[in-house]
């Protein structure tokens, strides 16, 4: 079975190594991954990896037609990795597949859904807990305590990623979902949901989010790390989003995505499958240099951003922030009958 991911990076290159071991001992069989713009050496990174025969390397320089990572996607759609995949997924440097089922593999998760075409990987929201600091430390162990398992609002909490089988019921690659889709095909097109519950028809050609207010996570969810420590959040602001570039991230997208209400460490249970590739990267002495590089840029450059006040305050505001709460139902009913009102208009 060839399973490919599919990733667009720019400035990380501190945090690939960690992803990539963990995806690869998996199960994950295949890499191809775009870059665009890097200034710490995240590209380089990516061409040492293809020396290795780790992922295949593609320079996203532009011009970038609808967005940088669109632009991606559609060179990807392609590329041989993607044309001669058995399944595909599109994921972000934040975000790590974490199985529940069997040997927490790619393989078990699979073969618990036989008959899915499609299975949506719904966020567990993972947030920073009060860590100003960052640090070269693995993501998965230093952020531990995410959203509630079921809760009413913000339907983002519970956006999804979709590994879906490369059959031919879809054209193209999405930021969320495979687009594109064939007609004759993909209404034949299983899709579950990380309980291994059979999805309603319109998950076939939209939506982009999992039902909320119920258990999502039973067999897999994807753990998104969307903020990490706050010092990091202020280099994310500066990298700018893939998709929305316009956008600047503020209290706004931190409040929304800062949940700290329960423990979470159930990722833990594939250490031992990340560990051996992680060492074996890690004793490439090129790559070890280039991660360390990465490290050291990422202190150099938010030195550099917090002589900026707008960059001060907002790091301020971050301090001084809680986690977010819960929403009652009856309140979060309220936000959503406003909502269709405003849909039905």
């Amino acid at each position: 079975m060839r399973a490919t991911a599919v990733l667009t990076l720019r400035n990380e290159g501190a945090f690939l190594l960690e992803w990539l071991a963990h995806h690869r001992g998996i199960g994950f069989t295949d890499f191809l991954v775009f870059s665009n713009d890097c200034d710490d050496g995240t590209d380089v990174m990516l061409d040492r990896l293809q020396a290795l025969g780790w992922l295949m390397h593609v320079r996203n320089d532009g011009p970038h037609e609808g967005g940088v990572q669109w632009a991606a996607y559609k060179a990807a759609d392609k590329h041989p990795l993607v044309k001669n995949a058995d399944w595909l997924v599109t994921l972000d440097i934040d975000e790590f597949v974490n199985i529940h089922v069997g040997n927490h593999t790619l393989n078990a998760l699979i073969s618990a859904l036989p008959d899915a075409d499609a299975i949506t990987l719904t966020w567990r929201l993972f947030g920073n807990c009060g860590r100003v600091q960052y640090q070269d430390t693995p993501i998965t162990e230093t952020f531990t305590r995410a959203a509630p398992e079921t809760m009413p609002w913000p339907w983002r909490a519970f956006m999804f990623k979709t590994l879906f089988r490369n059959n031919g019921a879809y054209k193209k690659l999405g930021v969320h979902r495979p687009r594109s889709p064939v007609a004759g095909k993909v209404d034949h097109a299983a899709w579950y949901d990380g309980e291994g519950r059979a999805l309603p028809q319109r998950f076939q050609r939209k939506q982009i989010f999992s039902p909320f207010g119920r258990k999502n996570y039973g067999l897999v969810q994807l753990n998104h790390y969307p903020l990490g420590a706050m010092e990091s959040y202020i280099l994310k602001r500066d990298r700018g989003r893939a998709v929305h570039g316009a956008d600047q991230l503020g209290l706004d997208y931190w409040s929304e995505r800062n949940w700290c209400s329960v423990e979470d460490t159930s990722i833990r249970a594939v250490d031992d499958l990340r560990d051996a590739p992680l060492a074996k990267l890690h004793g490439d002495s090129e790559l070890a240099r280039l991660h360390e590089n990465a490290v050291a840029w990422r202190k150099t450059r938010l030195d550099e951003l917090l002589a900026d006040e707008p960059n001060r305050a907002l790091l301020g505001r971050l301090i001084m922030s809680p986690p977010a709460q819960p929403m009652p139902l009856k309140l979060a009913k309220r936000l959503f009958r406003y909502a269709q009102s405003t849909a039905n208009k």
